[in-house]
């Protein structure tokens, strides 16, 4: 047994077990299906078929996240591939006894309608069902749902080509370290390279690794492009006024979030200006590069920690959520939540996924530094988050919505600053840690409102019908980094290509919820470590409130309101306090 990968078995005991629930799957579809022409009947029918609906759904998820999570153990696996293949086809197959219910539900007259949701037969549904009747001019005629349905495996089919070719294909090569010995540049060691002191090395690592994009920069423009144009059409035909409105839609969340964000960031760009000064100064540069913005502004106090000191260090900076989280939280290294370290074929970066019947799992590719210490403590936000509201909701309303998906795992992240700020020993290793805040805020905050930005504009082109090339893509990604780093930045014309290397561009208007997110974590981590008890209750409610209500009343009964610019304009005034106090530090 190895502690430092997950346990899968705790889903699965073997395949033979998964293959019995993979075949269960169609016979749940046709007792679903059994219900269709009937939801008029009664309250009782009504929600017998909504039983049915959640019954095949929860299976559903547990046999694709089990098949997922084998392939990203190794991408490079066909085996485990085609199993994750098997499951989309499958689910494509069944499209047309799934697609039914939304508008044989739509067609019952509203009279009829207000009589069932009247009925105590609902009371537990009937706050989904209101939700949907919302969307009512969104919802196709049953024939229409049931074709897009079928096509759901191809519009996934260009996000899948790029998981592929970034992740199994792509060789970066190797690169000289600082000790002279060459080292593969991988997704994850690139990060590492970033961070080294050696400006040399630093440069090498980020040629490297954007001339392979270059060589592919068509490939990936064509998928990027076949991905949104996917997402404008699936907008047009759903009779929305845009993507972003048919993607905010989701989570209830006005277009007015969105457009006041890269409001609020245009204008605190000033503060971030002064940083990358800062930062030149510091380093002793004429100009900053791009890969000149990751590495330690305190050379010699680069940190490196083994997972068991990682691990010591998130437990203690989560004592402000209270013994039984703590508790709770031992779970993900005593159960095996975590899939460690990083393998060729292991797919890149880091995520938390799960599903109501299986432990919410983290894939990680742990390499020792300070920013993996905060991805564990990120990703585990997230799978507390899961916990929390599987724990304490009904399946039917156990899975939160993306909009609020970053708070809790950013909340983390600022308490892990924290304690490591109050526990440091020396002048230098606060200011590293400074100097490593002020770097997540600019990635959390200001990179990923360019990305939202770079994001709305694609999509805006495409509802236009205008392809996007790869130079069009380039020209347009280099014009928002020069906007949103300034004059102190000249960078490398390579990095006009970082557009290439963005998954979450795949994701349909994402991003920007990291950015709110973080904006709302720092308001909710200052509530913990108030020690105020009823502020600590406040948050555990927002852990386990799942989608029992809107995301914008949950946030509010956490004591954040979203639905105004203030917590942005908070976050980024904090960002400005934390730049002076950068100033004053290091002009000792």
């Amino acid at each position: 047994m190895n502690n430092n990968t997950w346990d899968l078995e705790a889903m699965y005991a073997s395949n033979e077990l998964w293959e019995a629930d993979f075949a269960r799957i169609p016979q749940l579809a046709d007792k679903y299906y059994a219900f269709r022409g009937r939801l008029a009947e009664s309250a009782e029918v009504l929600k017998a078929a909504l039983e049915a609906d959640d019954e095949l759904s929860r299976l559903g998820e547990k046999v694709y996240c089990y098949a997922h999570l084998k392939s990203d153990e190794d991408t490079s696996n066909n085996t485990n591939r085609a199993r994750v293949d098997r499951v989309n086809n499958l689910f494509a197959e069944l499209s047309d006894k799934e697609a039914w219910f939304d508008p044989e539900l739509m067609a019952i007259p509203d009279e009829r309608m207000q009589e069932l949701l009247a009925d105590p037969a609902l009371s537990f549904y009937r706050r989904s069902l209101e939700e949907l009747l919302k969307e009512k001019k969104h919802i196709l005629s049953e024939k229409e749902e049931s074709l897009l349905g079928s096509f759901s495996d191809i519009f996934g089919a260009s996000h899948k080509t790029f998981g592929i070719l970034n992740d199994s294909d792509f060789d970066f090569g190797k690169v000289k370290n600082s000790s002279g010995k060459y080292e593969k540049l991988t997704h994850g060691s690139y990060r590492r390279f970033m961070e080294c002191n050696d400006r040399k090395v630093r440069k090498a690592a980020f040629d490297k690794l954007y001339r392979v994009y270059g060589q592919f920069r068509n490939t990936l423009a064509s998928t990027l492009n076949a991905s949104t144009r996917m997402h404008a059409t699936a907008a047009r035909i759903r009779n929305y006024s845009s993507c972003l409105a048919a993607s905010l839609s989701q989570d209830n969340v006005p277009e007015s979030v969105y457009h006041n964000l890269i409001a609020s960031v245009h204008n605190n760009l000033p503060a971030f200006y002064r940083y990358m000064a800062l930062r030149r100064r510091v380093l002793g540069l004429e100009k900053l590069d791009m890969y000149d913005i990751y590495n330690p502004l305190v050379a010699d106090c680069r940190c490196d920690y083994s997972f068991d000191e990682a691990k010591k260090l998130v437990i203690s900076s989560l004592a402000p959520m209270g013994k039984e989280y703590i508790q709770h939280l031992q779970k993900a290294f005593d159960q095996r939540w975590i899939d460690v370290p990083e393998r060729k074929g292991k797919r890149s970066g880091a995520y938390s996924s799960g599903c109501y019947d299986s432990y919410p799992y983290l894939l990680l590719n742990y390499n020792g530094t300070l920013n993996d210490v905060f991805t564990l403590t990120h990703e585990l936000g997230h799978s507390m988050h899961s916990f929390y509201s599987n724990k304490n909701c009904e399946y039917h309303y156990a899975d939160y919505r993306i909009f609020v998906a970053e708070v809790a795992s950013t909340t983390n992240e600022i308490l892990l600053f924290e304690h490591l700020y109050e526990n440091a020993e020396s002048p230098d290793l606060r200011k590293y840690l400074l100097s490593y805040l002020a770097d997540e805020i600019r990635g959390t905050i200001f990179r990923q409102t360019m990305f939202a930005e770079f994001e709305l504009w694609m999509h805006e082109n495409a509802e236009q019908g205008v392809p996007l090339s790869a130079d069009m893509l380039s020209e347009k990604y280099a014009e928002l980094n020069k906007l949103y780093y300034g004059s102190e930045v000249s960078p490398s014309k390579a990095i006009e290509l970082e557009w290439a290397r963005i998954p979450h561009f795949y994701y349909n208007f994402y991003v920007y919820k990291y950015a709110t997110g973080m904006s709302a974590a720092l308001q909710l981590a200052k509530n913990l470590r108030s020690g105020d008890e009823a502020k600590r209750k406040a948050y555990i409610g927002f852990l386990s409130a799942g989608s029992t209500r809107d995301v914008l009343d949950i946030m509010r009964d956490a004591g954040v309101d979203l639905e105004t610019p203030e917590p942005v304009n908070a976050a980024l005034g904090y960002f400005g306090e934390l730049v002076d106090r950068m100033e004053k530090e290091f002009a000792k």
